[in-house]
């Protein structure tokens, strides 16, 4: 595919250059005259001042569409404000950071208590594989959704959202192949619920498999328009305040996006469940709604170099995700299940939200970093070696600040949010001491995974060249998913065991 820089200049050559060659004369581009551009099948190919030449395995955002300068390191601090790379105190990054992840951290605290509600309506009662299913959609929400906040804020930083039309270009692209994905993984995530419950269950009536293809597709439609638009609004917002977006984007992201999708799909899954003897004509046709606009996404999305490299490379790491979330929405419907466990709904939104909005701000501001400041396939000095778990932690760049002041806020985040949910609960009940330690132990050793594994897994796919910010959040939300449902299940169990009920 072919990217002209500007649509004035004449289209001019360019030539491929193998992985060998570049490794024995590192100078090579100069050699060549013009800069390069590494691309993520291992080739470097020379770019000319006048044109970026890129294949469908390019990153989504390369380094030759920051700047005009070729893929250098910047380390200097005028290198990087001039990249775009905001400068920030701890201070700073802790008051970012806080005020969203409240936010957030509320929003998974309501969504915990509305999937409490829904449990009991009809359609949950009857067909009880929505609860594997509700994983899966709130995991693919939630990816789409912080995979776009996470490549807008790295645009941002970077300076490409400055002209009006490469702005809206990049963000109507964005919305349009987020809009494909919703749909195509809404009905993927379906189908995947309707296995794992036959598989489960030993039987699928025909009638449940069409609720939950329509629930499906509805839900992550509707929810994935309403939750991009207002996304949009809050990093352009965040950008005019002098926030960045790395800080915010991701959270605020999720504090509104778990309590919306659930929302949706309580109310659409009733609403089908209500028509299936009456009109069971009227879920065909919403299905058929849905699947007849993916064309126009498809030509939507196109227009724009980065959301068109995506319509090929950019669903690996989703469809995968999806997969690992479907099987803690298994655990989860198993555990429910189980009367000696009961209790546990209420308390998986709140673990898996905080852990998946925690590591989403780390994730989003190491790849914002490689962006800014190394070529694709270059990572820095002590991650060239094998992975130690301490250099997250120890250390003084804003990465190792990050994660620190990131695992700091759980032991206190969490009690806020187990206090919110006894209070959003009427008041009634009080968590048991057992509980609230067994629960913050859960979600401590949760977090401190993922931080240590978006180390690991962001700079890793840098070295492989591929684009953090679309590949690294949906797999690090996924896995935060099943270690919280997991670990989450694991404290019930204990529980049970010493004969703790959970409540005083």
């Amino acid at each position: 595919m072919v990217v002209p820089e500007s649509h004035n200049e004449p289209l001019l050559s360019s030539v491929s250059v193998g992985r060998g060659t570049s490794q024995q004369n590192p100078s090579l581009s100069q050699n060549l005259g013009n800069p390069t551009h590494l691309s993520s099948n291992g080739n470097i190919s020379q770019v000319s001042t006048g044109l970026h030449e890129y294949s469908e395995t390019d990153s989504l955002l390369p380094n030759e569409l920051y700047s005009g300068s070729s893929l250098t390191r910047s380390t200097s601090a005028k290198d990087a404000a001039v990249s775009g790379a905001p400068a920030e105190s701890v201070c700073s990054m802790m008051l970012q950071i806080l005020v969203p992840f409240v936010l957030a951290g509320l929003g998974t605290v309501s969504a915990g208590i509305l999937l409490n509600v829904v449990q009991s309506w009809d359609v949950f009662q009857d067909i009880t594989e929505l609860l594997i299913l509700l994983p899966a959609v709130l995991g693919m929400k939630g990816n789409l959704e912080m995979t776009l906040a996470s490549r807008l804020s790295t645009a941002v930083n970077a300076g490409k959202m400055e002209s009006a039309r490469e702005k809206w270009m990049f963000i109507v692209g964005n919305l349009a192949l987020k809009q494909l994905q919703a749909t195509v993984l809404g009905l993927l995530a379906s189908l995947i619920a309707i296995v794992l419950g036959w598989m489960a269950e030993g039987k699928m009536p025909f009638d449940h498999v069409v609720l939950l293809c329509s629930t499906s597709v509805s839900t992550v439609f509707v929810a994935s328009l309403l939750q991009g638009v207002i996304m949009v609004g809050v990093i352009i917002g965040s950008k005019r305040m002098g926030i960045n977006p790395d800080n915010v984007a991701t959270p605020m992201a999720a504090s509104f996006g778990d309590l919306i999708t659930l929302t949706l799909l309580a109310y659409f899954s009733q609403w089908f469940y209500s028509l299936i003897d009456l009109h069971p004509y009227v879920p065909y046709l919403v299905d058929m709604l849905f699947l007849c606009l993916i064309p126009l996404w498809v030509v939507i999305s196109s227009k724009h170099p980065a959301s068109h490299i995506l319509l090929r490379t950019g669903w690996e790491p989703i469809i995968t995700a999806m997969i690992i979330s479907s099987i803690g929405g298994l655990i989860l419907d198993k555990t429910e299940s189980d009367p000696n466990l009961a209790g546990i709904l209420v308390y998986a939104p709140v673990i898996n939200g905080v852990g998946g909005n925690l590591v989403s701000i780390q994730s989003s501001r190491i790849s914002t970093n490689l962006h800014l400041n190394y070529s694709p396939g270059e990572v820095p000095e002590d991650r060239r070696s094998c992975y130690n778990p301490c250099r997250t932690f120890l250390g003084s760049g804003a990465n190792n600040r990050s994660a620190q002041i990131l695992l700091l806020l759980v032991i206190p985040g969490q009690f806020i949010f187990l206090y919110a949910l006894h209070l959003m609960k009427g008041g009634h009940t009080v968590p048991s001491p057992l509980l609230t330690v067994t629960f913050l132990c859960a979600s401590l050793v949760q977090v401190f995974s993922l931080l240590c594994i978006a180390d690991w897994v962001v700079h890793g796919l840098w070295r492989r060249c591929k684009d953090p910010d679309t590949y690294s959040i949906p797999y690090l939300t996924a896995l935060g998913d099943l270690l919280g449902t997991a670990l989450l299940a694991l404290a019930f169990f204990v529980l049970w065991c010493i004969g703790d009920s959970g409540n005083l």
